[in-house]
């Protein structure tokens, strides 16, 4: 039997809509988007557009703004990298770069390698729930800070940063606001113009499309500068050289179109769910945020009295995980629970449960039924 899927902060199954509007773009109109003298490479480079429109409108951008990437890592390390280093070359005036201490790892790998290159950083602490300190970040922030960089919300506990008060203060001082919003999109509403978002990084798995495709949306006025990261043949407005893999861009487009339509009657079905699950476990508590103040569909469980990957072989009927799949190679407490100030046993009792657009109420009741007996099981043996 195929396990009842419930991991959808990892990724998204991708919408069947999505591969319809992707095939004809692997089969018959194959052409390279960016060969201008024949009608295979301008169809793909006609709907290639239509596409960053899509995904544009999602978040209130200009379509110039949209800049294709492999996926929201490369997106991240894009705008940080990019914008520190353009700085230094460019102007030289300031030197520091600050987030969070809950960011997605390749946030803080991109801040962790621009220190060893020599600019300032700082790496904030997060409260119980996993939310900013406004009042830290605003006696942080001065005239030498390059860009902040706070996601929209966790992958791991779903907590919401405010995004508006953040863009806000940034914008102020002068830096740059940098946003990854690979959970968030679809999910919530994102607005770059009501929030001072700069550079925003967005990953098409993440919202019912395909795999290997990203975005950033890179501000043009005030105008965001970036370095790009690579050198090519100037694709993308010369910040992302490389062939735009046209299929996954059409599916990228297709799936925000999709994303757009009754978001919010989504987000509340969503948060209905995840209430009947948690409500029907026994002996859990939330990691971070209440459920109406968190990412929609998103559960972090503590277990008392059970062993996270006890409980996840004991249950094949169900896929689900332990945190971020970023970091489940590494055997270790979650650096985001840790964050948080749960300890390393308070963690390793703790699971992320992901609920999506094709999970439904009778699937709620199959996981409750499953991982109660599950986790009491666990608890006699314990």
């Amino acid at each position: 039997m195929t396990p009842l899927y419930l991991d959808c902060n990892a990724t998204t199954p991708v919408d069947p809509l999505v591969v319809d509007a992707m095939m004809p773009w692997f089969r018959e109109q194959f052409g390279n988007p960016h060969s201008v003298n024949h009608t295979f490479g301008t169809d793909a480079a006609t709907a290639v557009e239509e596409a960053r429109r899509s995904i544009a409108r999602l978040v209130g951008a200009d379509p110039r703004e949209i800049i294709f990437t492999s996926g929201a890592t490369e997106s991240n390390n894009l705008a940080i990298k990019g914008a520190a280093r353009f700085e230094r070359r460019m102007r030289g005036r300031r030197n520091r770069v600050v987030t969070l201490a809950s960011e997605h790892k390749c946030v803080l790998e991109s801040v962790k390698a621009l220190a060893a290159e020599g600019f300032a950083t700082d790496v904030l602490p997060v409260g119980t729930d996993g939310m900013v300190d406004i009042e830290l970040l605003s006696r942080t922030l001065g005239d030498d800070v390059i860009l902040v960089s706070a996601m929209a919300a966790n992958n791991e506990i779903g907590t919401l940063h405010p995004l508006s008060e953040i863009g806000a203060m940034t914008r102020a001082c002068g830096a740059l606001f940098h946003c990854d919003a690979a959970q968030a999109t679809g999910r919530i509403r994102l607005d770059v113009d009501a929030a001072n978002i700069d550079l925003m990084s967005l990953s098409g798995h993440k919202v019912y499309g395909p795999k290997g495709i990203g975005v950033l949306y890179v501000r043009r006025r005030p105008r965001a500068r970036i370095e790009p990261l690579f050198s090519g043949g100037g694709q993308e407005r010369t910040l992302r050289s490389g062939t735009v893999p046209a299929p996954l861009a059409i599916g990228f487009g297709k799936a925000a179109d999709l994303a757009a339509a009754g978001q919010e009657e989504e987000a509340a079905r969503l948060n209905t769910l995840a209430h009947a699950l948690m409500g029907g476990l026994p002996g859990v508590s939330l990691n971070g945020p209440p459920l109406d103040r968190r990412l929609p569909g998103n559960l972090n469980l503590a277990i008392e009295g059970v062993d996270a990957g006890d409980l996840i072989s004991r249950v094949p009927e169900l896929a689900f995980s332990t945190g971020s799949a970023c970091t489940s190679a590494v055997v270790e407490p979650s650096y985001v629970l840790r964050a948080i100030g749960l300890t390393p046993e308070q963690a390793a009792s703790s699971v992320r449960l992901g609920i999506g657009r094709f999970t439904t109420s009778d699937d709620i009741a199959f996981a409750i039924d499953r991982l109660a007996e599950a986790i009491n099981r666990c608890r006699r043996e314990a």
